[in-house]
């Protein structure tokens, strides 16, 4: 990847509609029974919350073109980090928003749409490929595989077919991810993809879910799955199949 200095926001495909609504409706609740979020942009979170003690922002840039986001990371969506970090590897770009707070984490979800931490932004502007990975609250054993970049999605699909997970056919859920608003279509080629993992398979993949010591050890379906995804996306970057750990050469804010 290039140098991150005087980024050009022509050749980012930002357009969003209309600003919503300032903070949703606490307590409500979408016509498919899903939580409205408290934010509905990341100002109003920066806002209400303190950074370093509510939440934090980590990144690193890596040189493939490639990026990596969890923006629903720590104990908002639990897993999600550190299945996104060992994706991303030493060599992918790795950006997440993650929750810190001992209880209700929950309220620092900002969908997809709307998610536009400047950050995060800016890796998705300079990146030719993006994942997204999120965790649903499904009790099964399933990836949900969705985005606008059809190619890379099917392979994608395919890929983790044959290692051994259930990959529905997703053409008509919520888990689509085919607006163009959604940050994963937000880079140059205006098309990325989005993995969700249901909460079965992410507890399958640490020793505990619930707490940060019990995800620092990681099952072998971890790393069967990191692997899988990393082999998919081999063909878009110059990249390593191996797996590989972060080291702590990043940014945490």
């Amino acid at each position: 990847m290039d140098g991150w200095d005087g980024l050009d926001l022509r050749y980012c495909s930002l357009e969003r509609g209309p600003e919503p609504r300032h903070g949703g409706p606490r307590g409500c609740v979408r016509p498919g029974g899903e939580p409205v979020d408290r934010y509905n942009c990341f100002k109003d979170l920066q806002d209400h919350e303190v950074e370093g003690v509510d939440y934090r922002i980590r990144c690193r840039i890596g040189t493939t073109g490639i990026a990596l986001l969890c923006i629903h990371g720590g104990d908002i969506e639990p897993g999600t980090s550190e299945v996104t970090d060992g994706i991303a590897g030493h060599d992918h770009t790795f950006y997440a928003l993650e929750g810190l707070k001992s209880c209700g984490n929950k309220t620092l979800h900002i969908t997809s749409t709307v998610f536009d931490e400047p950050t995060s932004i800016e890796i998705v502007c300079k990146s030719e490929i993006i994942v997204s990975i999120h965790g649903c609250s499904e009790p099964g054993e399933s990836v949900h595989v969705g985005g606008l970049d059809q190619t890379l999605k099917q392979r994608m699909a395919n890929m983790l077919i044959s290692c051994g997970f259930e990959v529905p056919d997703d053409a008509h859920s919520r888990f689509m991810g085919t607006d163009q608003r959604n940050v994963c279509n937000l880079c140059g080629r205006g098309m990325g993809i989005q993995i969700e993992l249901s909460r079965g398979l992410r507890r399958r993949m640490f020793r505990n879910l619930e707490t940060l010591r019990g995800r620092r050890s990681r099952t072998r379906l971890y790393h069967r799955f990191v692997s899988a995804v990393r082999e998919a996306l081999r063909p878009f970057g110059a990249v390593q199949t191996e797996p590989v750990e972060s080291d702590g050469w990043e940014m945490i804010r």
